[in-house]
């Protein structure tokens, strides 16, 4: 589940309102756990609904529902 840093892995924190991916893997083990715990696991697909005024946290949509992660969460998420 965890993947090597890469160039080219996007992030969800990259992606603007409106935008989807799929995740692919996380870059943190213990983040990882508790955002699998909340939906968000690998293969899912994820739509960033809204940023907060200052971008930080941000609105998503998975597996149905709605989910705010801060920004740093977001960007532990590795998408395609």
């Amino acid at each position: 589940m965890m993947n090597a840093q890469l160039v080219d892995d996007l992030k969800l924190s990259q992606l603007n309102p409106g935008q989807k991916g799929t995740i692919v893997s996380f870059t943190d083990a213990q983040m990882a756990v508790k955002l699998m715990e909340m939906g968000c696991l690998p293969g899912e697909v994820v739509e960033v609904e809204r940023y907060a005024p200052f971008g930080d946290p941000i609105a998503i949509r998975v597996a149905g529902y709605q989910l705010c992660l801060r920004k740093a969460e977001a960007a532990v998420i590795i998408i395609e």
